[in-house]
C-alpha cells in the first residue's frame, strides 16, 4: 500500500514537472513563432481569473476594514455621548441656597461659610476633578477611535474603489465621513483637553478668572478648530446627495446635521476666546454700565430701559458698584452724534433727551453710546462699555444659579422672574416709588445671585451654558468703547448690531407707542414668501401678524394707561405700536395693507436698509395682519431674520422659493 501511494505521488510530481516544462517552452518560444489559439485563450483566462481574484480580495478588504471602521466610529459616538451626559450633568447641577443674609435681609450674594461649607466646597472640587479626568479620558478615546477609522478607510483599495462611477459613491462617502470625523476630533478636542488638564489636579485654580486665562491661552487653537469645522461643514454639504446605500446616506446626513449644529458653536467659542478675556479684565480693570430692559414696553433693542447698575471687572472678579432706577437718568441729555441718518429717522422721539426712548433703534451700539455718555454726565465716571439684559435672560441664568430671595421674603426663581418684573410688580404696588423700589430689588437680587454662582466652581459649567443660551436668544448685548474689541463683537449677534451688506433680510421691530406695559401680552409672527424672478427682481410678500392677548378687564391702570392720549375711543387693554419692517438692501416697497386695507406709512433708511413704519392700533383680544409687497434684488439665499427679543419670541416662517439661476 505504501509503495502504491509513493508511486502515485511520483506520477503527480512528474506531471507537475511536465506542465512547468511546457510553460517554460511557451515562454521561451522564438518571437517569430506566434502563440497558438488555445494558449491565448488560456492566458486570457488566467488574466480574468487573476483580475477576479484581485477584485474579490479588494472587495473583501474593503468590507472587513469598513466594518472595523464602523465599529470604531460607533465607539467614538458612545464616548461622545458620555461626554455629552457629563456636560449636561455639570450644567444641570442644582445650586444650593446660600447661608447668611445681607444687610437688607436678602440671602442673595452671600457665600456660605464655616467648616461645613468649606467641606462641601472641597467635596465639590474633588467631584469636579474626577469629572474632568473622566472627560479627558473620553476625549482621548474619541480621538483614537476616529483616527483608527480614518486609517482603516485609506489605502489603494479604498482609493481605487472610490473612483468607480456609481458603485464607488458609497465608498467615497464612507472615506469622507471617516476623514472628516477624524479631522474634527483632532482639531476640536486637544484645546478642550488642555484646558481641562490645567483645571484639575494639585495646581488647580478655580473661578472665572482662571477660565478666562486658559481660554485666552487656547485662543489660536480654538480659532483653528472653528475654521476646520466650517471647512468640514462645507465639505460635507458637497458630498453626493445619495450614495444608493441607505446606511451610508444616514451616516452622511447625521454628520451633516451635527456639523450644522457644531459650526456656529465653534464660531462662538472662537469669538469668546478672542475677546472675552480682555472684556472681563484680564489685561486691565473694566467698568460697564448695565441696563435691565423691561420688555413689557417694547423698544428697538428689546424693552424700555428700567433699572441699571455699574459693574466693575478685574481679572474675572465681578462686583456691582451701584444700582439705580430710570428716573435717576431722566434729567440727563447727553451730547452724542450718531450721524445724519439716525437723526433723520429718530429725532422726533428725542432718544438722547428722553431716557425711555434712548434705545428706540434696534442697533444696540447706538443705545450703548447714549447710555455711556449719559452716565458720564450723570456721575462723572467713564465706562468701558455697556451691557443690556432682560427678565427672560435673568430667568435662564437663575435656572443655573438657583433662586435668590428679595428683602420682603419673596423668592426669585427662574419660573417667576419674568412675571415679578413685568406683571406682579404692577399689580402689587400702586405707588410708583414702591413699585420702582421693588423692581430695583429684583435686579439687585438677581445680580448678587449671579455673583454667588460665579464664586462657586461647581456651578460655573451650568452658568456658562445658561449664558450661551441667553446669547443665542439675543437677550444679552455687549458694546465696548475700544474699537478693536467692538470690531470683533460686531461679527456676532452678541453685539446687537444691525447687519449691513447685500443679501435677503427680514427685520420686524416694534416700539410701544401707547406708554403702557401691554407688550407682556404681545405675540408676533412673520411669514416671508418669495415669488418667481422677474426682470425687475424678485417679488417678496411679508405677512406680519400681531396679536394682543391682554384681557379687557382686571389689569392695573398703570399697565393699561394710554400716555399717547389718542383722539379716538379705546378700552383698557388696547395697545398701540409703531411697527417697522427692515427690508433687504435695494428693496422697493410696492404696497402695504392692514387686514387687506391700504395703509399710510413712513419710510426711511437705517444702516443701508429701507425701513417702512406703520402706526397700528391693536385692540385687546384681537389680531392685525400687515402685508408688505416688495421687489427685492435677485438672490437664491434665505433671508437673515432679525429677532427683536420681547417677552414672547418671534415666530417665523420662511417659505422655499425657486432658484433664479438657469
Amino acid at each position: 500500500m505504501k509503495i502504491r501511494r509513493m508511486c502515485t505521488s511520483a506520477e503527480r510530481t512528474a506531471g507537475f514537472v511536465d506542465r512547468l516544462r511546457g510553460l517554460a517552452q511557451r515562454c521561451l518560444r522564438p518571437a517569430g513563432a506566434g502563440p497558438t489559439a488555445p494558449s491565448l485563450r488560456r492566458r486570457g483566462a488566467y488574466v480574468l481569473v487573476g483580475s477576479a481574484l484581485l477584485c474579490l480580495a479588494g472587495a473583501s478588504w474593503i468590507l472587513v476594514t469598513g466594518l472595523l471602521a464602523r465599529d470604531e466610529l460607533l465607539s467614538a459616538q458612545r464616548e461622545l455621548e458620555v461626554l455629552r451626559h457629563m456636560a449636561a450633568g455639570a450644567a444641570g447641577k442644582p445650586a444650593p441656597a446660600a447661608a447668611g443674609k445681607t444687610a437688607n435681609g436678602s440671602t442673595a450674594g452671600v457665600r456660605a461659610t464655616g467648616p461645613q461649607a468649606a467641606e462641601a466646597r472641597t467635596g465639590d472640587a474633588k467631584n469636579a476633578d474626577a469629572l474632568m479626568t473622566d472627560a479627558r479620558t473620553a476625549m482621548r478615546s474619541v480621538a483614537e477611535h476616529t483616527a483608527r477609522a480614518h486609517d482603516l478607510t485609506t489605502g489603494p483599495a479604498w482609493y481605487l474603489a472610490a473612483q468607480l462611477p456609481y458603485f464607488g459613491d458609497p465608498i467615497h462617502t464612507v472615506r469622507e465621513v471617516a476623514y472628516m470625523t477624524s479631522e474634527l476630533t483632532q482639531q476640536m478636542l486637544p484645546p478642550m483637553e488642555r484646558v481641562t488638564a490645567e483645571h484639575t489636579g494639585p495646581a488647580r485654580q478655580d473661578g472665572l478668572g482662571f477660565l478666562l486665562s486658559a481660554l485666552g491661552d487656547a485662543a489660536s487653537d480654538v480659532r483653528r478648530a472653528a475654521q476646520v469645522t466650517a471647512a468640514m461643514r462645507e465639505r460635507a454639504h458637497g458630498l453626493p446627495p445619495t450614495a444608493w446605500l441607505p446606511t451610508v446616506d444616514q451616516a452622511r446626513i447625521r454628520l451633516t446635521r451635527q456639523l450644522d449644529r457644531i459650526t456656529p458653536v465653534m464660531s462662538d467659542a472662537a469669538l469668546a476666546a478672542r475677546v472675552l478675556p480682555s472684556l472681563l479684565g484680564t489685561e486691565n480693570p473694566r467698568r460697564y454700565f448695565v441696563v435691565f430692559q423691561n420688555t413689557a414696553e417694547a423698544r428697538g433693542t428689546g424693552g424700555m430701559p428700567g433699572a441699571f447698575a455699574v459693574l466693575s471687572v478685574d481679572e474675572g472678579q465681578l462686583r456691582f458698584e451701584t444700582f439705580g432706577i430710570d428716573t435717576m437718568m431722566a434729567d440727563v441729555s447727553p451730547s452724542v452724534d450718531l450721524g445724519a441718518e439716525y437723526t433723520a429717522r429718530y429725532a422726533v422721539m428725542d432718544p438722547t433727551g428722553t431716557w425711555a426712548n434712548s434705545n428706540v433703534s434696534p442697533h444696540f451700539p447706538y443705545a450703548a453710546r447714549i447710555w455711556a455718555e449719559a452716565w458720564r454726565e450723570r456721575s462723572g465716571q467713564r465706562v468701558d462699555g455697556a451691557i443690556a439684559v432682560d427678565p427672560n435672560a435673568l430667568a435662564r441664568l437663575l435656572r443655573a444659579t438657583g433662586p435668590g430671595r428679595l428683602p420682603d421674603g419673596t423668592q426669585l426663581t427662574a419660573d417667576n422672574a419674568v412675571d415679578l418684573v413685568e406683571l406682579t410688580g404692577y399689580v402689587r404696588y400702586a405707588d410708583n416709588v414702591q413699585r420702582k423700589s421693588f423692581l430695583l430689588d429684583v435686579a439687585r437680587t438677581a445680580a448678587n445671585t449671579l455673583l454667588r454662582a460665579l464664586d462657586d466652581p461647581g456651578r460655573l459649567p451650568g452658568l456658562l451654558r445658561a449664558t450661551y443660551d441667553v446669547v443665542k436668544e439675543e437677550r444679552l448685548k455687549v458694546w465696548s468703547v475700544r474699537n478693536e474689541e467692538q470690531r470683533v463683537l460686531e461679527e456676532h449677534p452678541l453685539s446687537g448690531s444691525l447687519p449691513t451688506g447685500p443679501g435677503p433680510f427680514a427685520g420686524l421691530v416694534v416700539n410701544n407707542a401707547a406708554g403702557g406695559k401691554l407688550d407682556y401680552y404681545l405675540d408676533r409672527e412673520l411669514r416671508w414668501t418669495p415669488g418667481r424672478c422677474t426682470p425687475e427682481g424678485r417679488p417678496v410678500t411679508v405677512q406680519v401678524t400681531l396679536t394682543n392677548r391682554a384681557p379687557t378687564s382686571g389689569l392695573p391702570a398703570y399697565i393699561t394707561q394710554r400716555g399717547d392720549k389718542p383722539r379716538y375711543p379705546t378700552r383698557p387693554g388696547d395697545n398701540r405700536l409703531l411697527v417697522s419692517y427692515y427690508a433687504s438692501m435695494g428693496a422697493r416697497l410696492q404696497q402695504v395693507t392692514a387686514d387687506g386695507r391700504p395703509m399710510r406709512l413712513g419710510s426711511s433708511f437705517e444702516r443701508g436698509h429701507a425701513v417702512y413704519t406703520v402706526d397700528v392700533e391693536l385692540p385687546a383680544q384681537q389680531s392685525r395682519t400687515l402685508t408688505f409687497q416688495l421687489m427685492e434684488p435677485v438672490s437664491d439665499r434665505a433671508p437673515v431674520v432679525w429677532r427683536q427679543p420681547l417677552v414672547t419670541p418671534l415666530r417665523t416662517q420662511v417659505e422655499p422659493y425657486p432658484a433664479c439661476s438657469g
